[in-house]
């Protein structure tokens, strides 16, 4: 499958909730991507998307009229001088990797980030997921530590390894960051 003449990159909305939840159910399901035991139903997945996109963008891949993979951006700690930071999250349909639409949709993330005034990017990947770890690295993201066993999946203990990068330079005194609904 090739990206079509109808593909484009767009803000979700909860609209987008059964088709992220196609994408998000499986990963839940049969892999340990996700650390969630229980699939959300697609009424959860427009919940989260509302109380994400408060703030913080997340961005659809469409393909054809319907969201392909997803990336967003959500608030690494509440305390205060955490402010300036982001966790990053992308998942792809099954059907739809390896086509550079990960990549893609972080660029544009990226790209909203900074107007907003973030300056750090930090994920959380669950030990081995090789292309995971390639899709934030492309992104300049750098490895900075592993949480060993720190979650139990499918009758195992897994890792997690945290990389970090820099959304744009380091500044002096940063204004405080935007909310997304400021871009409209």
């Amino acid at each position: 499958m090739m990206a079509s003449d109808e593909s484009h990159i767009r803000l979700a909305t909860p609209a987008d909730a059964a088709d992220i939840h196609a994408i998000y159910a499986p990963v839940v399901r049969e892999t340990i991507i996700s650390f969630e035991y229980e699939e959300p139903s697609v009424d959860e997945m427009a919940r989260r998307i509302e109380k994400v996109t408060a703030r913080y963008p997340w961005l659809v891949w469409v393909e054809d009229g319907r969201a392909v993979g997803y990336a967003y951006a959500g608030q690494h700690n509440e305390r205060a001088a955490y402010d300036w930071s982001v966790d990053l999250s992308a998942y792809i349909h099954a059907d739809w990797r390896g086509r550079g639409i990960g990549k893609a949709l972080y660029t544009k993330l990226y790209g909203l980030l900074d107007q907003l005034g973030y300056i750090n990017a930090y994920a959380g990947i669950s030990l081995p997921n090789t292309a995971s770890v390639a899709l934030h690295e492309a992104m300049g993201m750098r490895p900075v530590g592993v949480y060993h066993h720190v979650g139990y999946k499918f009758g195992k203990w897994h890792d997690v390894g945290w990389w970090e990068g820099a959304i744009t330079p380091l500044r002096g005194e940063p204004a405080q960051p935007l909310g997304i609904a400021s871009l409209a």
